[in-house]
């Protein structure tokens, strides 16, 4: 299965709690930190949620 690699580019200060919410369900702490996942429509479906504060990177 393939990888996604998801860094944290933007400030969750100001954004819904429900982005938020996702941005900390991922696993992402602070700018510039970065987390790997397996690509499930689950993940894919909360990084369309964020993807104004994300950087995503497919890893093969």
């Amino acid at each position: 299965m393939s990888k996604i690699k998801i860094t944290q580019k933007r400030s969750i200060i100001d954004q819904t709690e429900r982005q938020k919410r996702t941005v900390k369900a991922l696993g992402l702490r602070r700018i510039n930190h970065s987390v790997e996942h397996t690509v499930t429509p689950q993940i894919e479906g909360m990084v369309t949620k964020i993807k104004h504060l994300v950087n995503v990177e497919y890893i093969h």
